[in-house]
């Protein structure tokens, strides 16, 4: 074993700031199904093309931001070193969310939440140990089933577990959803290496607005559904949709994606039905059952563990073989790469 593999090593944990970050970005997110239960009591409204509006409001008020500070030289730089990423995530993140919506329908919330979410840690956790060719640590694992374990008693004492008309259809949407969580914030994570948060998500936003709008209005218009409100308490809640839920979440998620691995960030994402849990308790006046609670400190208790693996490279003790023997200088022998805000390969 190389000495310096410690430090390399250590680098990929993620930081404590990394995973408020992702956590904060997963409570944006958990509001989000309070908002759109809002919206379709007084508009009747579809889910998805409340999606298209949310994303295409995030999108207008990112390039804004973006103009207005002068980033817009690094949009266009991002955009052509990585067109096809830029837009295979951006793409992803509306496909997944479409996913999502459709095995709501076809297998129930539980059904869709469970396996969707639940699905995409547990791929990403396979897809760090083949990539770096160790085992999991007893705490990783610990922190894996709790999350697990909360996401599911959450989901099921938090809706109605009789499922949809469709559950083996739902199954499948919902596999196909999650995988496609895992492979966008994996690719996400990668891209968030390539310039800052707000460049990153103003690219995949944009383009994720630009897929998910023709596909929202083709469902609507084929439903027969409402593709436009005047009504001004809707138009405001579809800008919370868009500016917190969409623009602030996944720049906070892009940003913590740049020290914290795509798998802890996925199980610290894991705050959003958590918080949709609560938010439902606090603002609609659902119950909170026992077993929803369980979950809740199961989940929180889950990113808390994530927070405990942060650690900061020791010095090393030992040094480098030599042939010969020099004086002491007063400085170590050893270079020990940096490990602070690393940025890996756009590629990886």
């Amino acid at each position: 074993m190389s000495v310096l593999e410690p430090a390399l090593d250590a680098r990929h944990e993620p930081s404590r700031a990394a995973l408020v970050q992702i956590s904060l970005a997963g409570v944006l997110w958990g509001t989000g199904g309070l908002v759109v239960q809002l919206i379709r009591e007084r508009v009747d409204m579809s889910a998805l093309t409340i999606g298209a509006y949310r994303m295409a409001v995030a999108a207008a008020v990112l390039v804004a931001v973006v103009l207005a500070s002068g980033a817009g030289r690094a949009l266009v730089r991002l955009v052509r070193a990585q067109p096809v990423r830029a837009v295979v995530v951006g793409s992803g993140t509306g496909v997944y969310q479409a996913l999502y919506f459709a095995s709501v329908v076809a297998g129930g919330v539980t059904l869709a939440t469970v396996v969707s979410l639940g699905l995409a840690p547990v791929l990403l956790a396979v897809v760090d140990l083949v990539r770096t060719r160790t085992r999991p640590t007893p705490r990783r694992l610990v922190v894996l089933a709790a999350a697990l374990t909360g996401l599911v008693l959450v989901s099921a004492a938090g809706h109605d577990a009789t499922g949809g008309p469709n559950p083996g259809l739902g199954i499948a949407l919902a596999v196909a959803s999650g995988a496609t969580f895992a492979v966008t914030t994996l690719l996400g994570r990668a891209l968030a290496h390539a310039a800052a948060p707000l460049v990153v998500t103003t690219a995949t936003t944009s383009a994720g607005a630009l897929l998910l709008a023709p596909v929202a209005a083709v469902v609507a218009a084929s439903a027969g559904g409402p593709l436009t409100t005047a009504d001004p308490a809707t138009l405001a809640w579809l800008g919370y949709l868009g500016v917190a839920t969409m623009a602030l979440a996944y720049g906070l998620l892009y940003a913590g994606l740049r020290t914290a691995s795509a798998g802890a960030a996925v199980i610290a994402t894991l705050v959003e039905p958590a918080t949709a849990a609560v938010a439902a308790w606090l603002l609609l006046g659902e119950r909170l059952t026992v077993a929803a609670v369980v979950g809740v400190v199961l989940i929180m208790a889950a990113v808390a563990g994530l927070g405990r693996e942060t650690q900061t490279p020791r010095p090393l003790r030992g040094r480098r073989r030599s042939t010969t023997r020099t004086p002491s200088s007063g400085t170590p022998d050893d270079h020990v790469p940096s490990t602070g805000n690393h940025r890996y390969p756009a590629g990886r």
